[in-house]
């Protein structure tokens, strides 16, 4: 995700009530903040990869603002928002820290609208090469580690953490797809739109992050999306299945 210009001080007030309601949650049940610790890898690993790949492929694009605002790196600091790294963590989908493009400065070989299409897209994508390779190396370990591996403790936790980031790489990925400012989706679909359906869309942005915020906040974005993500993940894992056998 990039470009976000939402004013996010509601965002903040209600992330710190959920926080405070998880917090709870910790207290009678010590077991869920153990899986939340496991996840933490992938949720540095999903959302690093993703805002690196849009900043990479705007400047393939020509564009340098990514590079000069020191975005092109692997360093996790650089990439985490407050808000889309809490969902990611406890709901399963969210965001990173946007990337500022211009692209005014990308290539002339093809439109702005088709360069931030193409910008856009790179997140998700890199989330679900991503989710590949983790189901490949998850795969791999379980079939040529041995048992004693398997069953000993250091080998569960390592099982655990790949499961994990192979989850949320895709959760962090199929999200960004949904069509809705500010979200990757909202450009990737653009340059498809008829002209009067892209003109409308672009005069009435500010509707869409009203109607993403609403989704959000009433739970609704986590009952459409979350199906999507398990279609999603168990095509994966099943991909990988065939080809480690």
């Amino acid at each position: 995700m990039y470009n976000f210009s939402f004013d996010k001080r509601t965002m903040y007030i209600i992330i710190a009530v959920l926080i405070g309601m998880r917090l709870l949650t910790y207290i009678t049940n010590p077991e869920i903040l153990v899986s939340l610790l496991f996840s933490i890898p992938g949720v540095l690993i999903a959302i690093t990869f993703h805002e690196f790949a849009h900043g990479i492929t705007a400047y393939k694009l020509g564009d340098n603002t990514a590079k000069n605002e020191g975005r092109l790196t692997l360093n996790p600091l650089d990439h985490l928002d407050p808000i889309g790294t809490f969902m990611l963590l406890f709901a399963g989908f969210g965001w990173g820290k946007p990337v500022n493009v211009n692209p005014n400065n990308y290539t002339r070989k093809m439109s702005m609208e088709k360069g931030e299409a193409i910008v856009s897209a790179a997140g998700p994508i890199m989330n679900i090469l991503l989710a590949i390779i983790f189901t490949l190396i998850y795969y791999a370990i379980n079939k040529f580690a041995g048992v004693a591996f398997l069953t000993a403790t250091v080998g569960k936790v390592i099982m655990t953490i790949i499961y994990d980031t192979i989850v949320i790489n895709v959760g962090l990925g199929v999200f960004n797809l949904i069509p809705l400012p500010p979200l990757d989706g909202s450009k990737i679909i653009r340059p498809f739109l008829p002209y009067k359906a892209k003109s409308w869309f672009i005069n009435n942005e500010q509707i869409f992050y009203i109607l993403f915020v609403l989704l959000w906040v009433s739970g609704l974005a986590g009952r459409i999306v979350s199906p999507v993500i398990s279609w999603v993940a168990t095509g994966i894992f099943r991909l990988g299945s065939l080809i480690i056998r």
